[in-house]
Parts: structure tokens; sequence; C-alpha cells
């Protein structure tokens, strides 16, 4: 079976994850790849749903264990409805989230362990994980003034969390960052759009031996 290539990007809340998975997808169609591209929670209708859900503003009641379950459970009918399909075809798939934001957002900056969550996760992903993953690391302080600037986007449940909690986020990415040095790559995601991508184009490229060039114009 024809595997294709499994990329996520991560990131605290305003590290400029959409506006680097538009560029990606910009060069990969001007070399004639093909590519999916999606994001966590949602990417199909029922993971939508539950996206809903998930970040509705009313919903400050929802417990931590629910809200590390419903991103489980979008994760895998997302993982059996898009990404997996795309990957046996051979495509190149970059995802917006995927299982570290469980374990730091969760695991870690929620207080229920990293095992814990990981343990629902591996229920729901069985044997996918990303082939690389691309950490744009951001402080709190630039991530949330970016989205208080940011006038198109909508706030959700999350952005409406205290400093401190994303400052724990960051602390969970971190350790992932420690505990997976080979698949997780750290790029300072407080630089310039056209450095942020630079950055992750050359670490895409000697990763996957050349697939993209390294002389594309910003």
């Amino acid at each position: 079976m024809k595997k294709g290539v499994f990329i996520t990007i991560e990131g605290g809340e305003g590290a400029g994850k959409s506006t680097l998975i538009e560029q990606l997808t910009n060069i990969m169609l001007q070399r004639g790849k093909s590519i999916t591209t999606t994001r966590e929670p949602g990417g199909i209708p029922i993971a939508e749903q539950i996206r809903a859900v998930i970040l509705d503003r009313e919903n400050t009641a929802m417990d931590a264990r629910t809200e590390a379950l419903l991103y489980a459970a979008a994760r895998r009918q997302h993982l059996v409805e898009k990404v997996v399909p795309a990957l046996e075809k051979g495509e190149f798939v970059i995802c917006d989230r995927f299982v570290d934001s469980s374990l730091a957002y969760q695991g870690y900056a929620r207080g229920l362990g990293m095992d814990e969550v990981w343990a629902i996760n591996q229920f729901a992903i069985k044997e996918v994980m990303p082939d690389l993953t691309i950490y744009m690391d951001v402080s709190p302080e630039v991530g949330l003034g970016r989205i208080a600037q940011a006038s198109e986007r909508e706030i959700n449940r999350l952005d409406l969390e205290k400093q401190s909690f994303h400052e724990k986020v960051r602390e969970g990415y971190m350790k992932l960052l420690q505990q997976n040095p080979e698949r997780i790559v750290l790029v300072n995601a407080e630089n310039s759009a056209d450095l942020v991508f630079a950055d992750v184009l050359s670490a895409i490229d000697e990763r996957f031996a050349g697939f993209f060039a390294t002389d594309v114009k910003l």
C-alpha cells in the first residue's frame, strides 16, 4: 500500500498556523503535488459538529475529561474519513493540530496527565502518527495579542482562558518537544510570516529529501 506523508502543525493560540498552512498549500500546488489540508477538531461534518460543542463560548461548564474525550472522538472520525484515505493514496496531508494538542492542552494545562490523555488517544488513533510535527512557538502575550487584533477571527472558549493557562500549554509543548526530538521541530513563530515559512520549508525539505525545493520565492 502506497503511503503518503503526514505533517501536523502545532502551536498555542495566535501562532499563525493558518497562514503557514496556506503558504505550504500554495507551494505544493505550484509544484503539482497532491495535498490534503485539514484541521482538528473538524475537517469533516461530524468532527465539525463536535468542534462547535467544544469551542462554544457558552460551554464554560464543560468538564476537562469531557473535553478530552470529545477531542479524541472528533480525531477518530476525522482520521477514518479524511486523513487515512488521503495517506493511502500517497498524498501529503497537512493538518492544523493533532494528538499533541490534546497532550499539551488537556493532558498538561488542564492537569489530566499526559499519560492519561495519551491512553485515550491511543484508542482513537491506533498506529497513526505524524511523520513530522512543526511546533510554532509563540509566547502567550504575543499570541493572544494577535488574536485581539484580528477582527475577522471569532473568539472561542479557549481564547477566554487566563494567560496562565496558555503558559501551561506552552510548557506542555516544550515537554513534548523534549520527549520527541526526532519528530517535532520547533520554529520561532514570533518572527515574520515569511521567515517562519522559510524555516518550515527548510525543515520539511531536509526531512523528506528534497521533496520541496529550497529556492522558492517568498
